[in-house]
């Protein structure tokens, strides 16, 4: 398992899998046959879908024969960094990592590379460093696409009607997704700004006037409560792009609080991100309108397998060799499609698909 920096070189990439642990200690999980140990590293807890993430990982690793310690970094940056490093020093044979601030991450992974620790980006991309191998994930900007032609067909712009009040969230600002989400969603809706079909009452449209740190609800309930006060004194809010189930569920609870959902004031077209139960939940209820949902389980797949291909001198498969330049490098990146949710079609694609059961979304 050592030594494997210049092989991965000869074959263009690297894999990454990561320590289980819970948030309070580290611990194995899985017996390995193959004798090798992954070190996970997830961004947080405070978020159902990495949760969910870190345990498909340790259960896809573990099957294929290897022992695993998950960690979570709580969204602390200098936290994640430290629990990185422990599991270089733990002599871990691969990292799989879905960094927090994805700029803060060179020296650590510097020593990985010392260390001949191949590293695998799950889901969030590193930056600023040649010391990541392959990057596993979604096709970010079509996540942002699906959310604004939601919008777009929900509010009938392709018919000329409107204008519509529109308001526009972003994630974190230290998550490079972010920028792939918001541009992907832009793509569609810029034109529809440009010939004021859509309005933005509280004239916040640049990134980094709408970004999320953390991705955090309750920020983005505050913000949307400060807009609400500060621009709809007479007006109504008609859509809000959101890029994330948790967002999404914060923007609800302004709306609400300002009487949103009434029967003379309705709820906006509220996009979302993750499929997450209680977002799934919302959207049957006739409150949060659409979430973007990405099988997470085929994600933990792809990243196991190029973990497994990895370590085995194999070349993991790729499906993108051009689009993910992280400032150092351009990584080579194996992209899952993501798929629009709705009240219509939640039955088919989250029942039927098995990703949640009839009885987990009463």
């Amino acid at each position: 398992m050592r030594n494997r920096r210049s092989a991965l070189a000869a074959i263009a990439g690297a894999a990454s899998v990561s320590l289980a642990l819970s948030a309070c200690g580290k611990s194995d999980t899985g017996s390995s046959e193959k004798g090798g140990t992954v070190g996970i590293a997830m961004p947080t807890r405070a978020s159902e879908r990495w949760i969910t993430d870190g345990n498909n990982v340790v259960k896809d690793l573990k099957d294929k024969g290897y022992k695993t310690r998950l960690v979570y970094g709580d969204d602390d940056p200098d936290r994640q960094v430290s629990q990185i490093r422990d599991l270089i020093t733990r002599g871990v044979d691969a990292l799989v990592v879905a960094a927090i601030d994805n700029k803060a991450l060179d020296k650590v992974l510097q020593e990985a590379a010392d260390a001949d620790i191949p590293v695998i980006s799950y889901d969030r991309l590193i930056l600023g460093t040649q010391n990541v191998d392959y990057y596993a994930s979604f096709d970010n900007e079509q996540v942002g696409r699906l959310q604004a032609r939601y919008i777009i067909d929900r509010l009938g712009l392709e018919d000329g009607k409107g204008p519509f009040n529109i308001e526009l969230f972003a994630g974190s600002k230290d998550d490079n997704n972010t920028k792939y989400f918001f541009d992907g969603a832009m793509e569609l809706l810029q034109p529809y700004l440009d010939n004021k079909q859509l309005v933005v009452p509280s004239g916040q449209t640049a990134l980094n006037q709408v970004t999320t740190l953390r991705w955090d609800g309750a920020t983005a309930r505050k913000r949307m409560q400060g807009i609400l006060a500060k621009s709809y004194g007479i007006g109504k809010v008609d859509a809000v792009l959101s890029p994330y189930d948790g967002i999404s569920i914060g923007v609800l609870a302004a709306l609400k609080s300002d009487d949103y959902g009434s029967g003379s004031k309705p709820l906006p077209v509220i996009t979302g991100q993750d499929a997450e139960l209680a977002s799934v939940k919302s959207i049957i209820a006739g409150q949060q309108a659409q979430t973007v949902y990405k099988d997470l389980r085929q994600l933990s797949e792809v990243a196991s397998e190029m973990a497994d291909d990895v370590l085995n001198d194999r070349t993991p498969n790729v499906n993108d060799n051009s689009t993910y330049d992280n400032g150092s490098k351009v990584v080579p990146a194996y992209l899952l499609q993501p798929t629009s949710v709705d009240k219509t079609n939640y039955k088919n694609v989250l029942v039927g698909g098995g990703y949640y059961t009839a009885a987990d979304l009463k």
